[in-house]
């Protein structure tokens, strides 16, 4: 593959892991400030946590998306 596939790849995969850490990291550190309790347990962090996973899932479908449209645009490997 091209130098320019494999600079793509790295820039996606590089993006991509930014956005799992905020999305990892990001919610939970303001989750202290909803107060809110729910039999007992603070809504913050329950809202975080399934926050995050919806995230984790769109991380999942956007890295599959973009490197199935970034191998349709390589060109065919030679072979020999």
């Amino acid at each position: 593959m091209s130098e320019a596939y494999w600079r793509r790849t790295r820039r996606i995969t590089v993006g991509l892991l930014l956005a799992w850490a905020v999305v990892a990291f990001g919610p939970v550190f303001f989750a202290r400030e909803l107060t809110v309790e729910v039999f007992g347990w603070p809504l913050g962090f329950w809202l975080a946590s399934q926050g995050a996973l919806l995230g984790f899932c769109a991380i999942v479908i956007l890295y599959a998306r973009w490197m199935n449209r970034l191998e349709a645009e390589a060109p065919p490997e030679q072979e020999g």
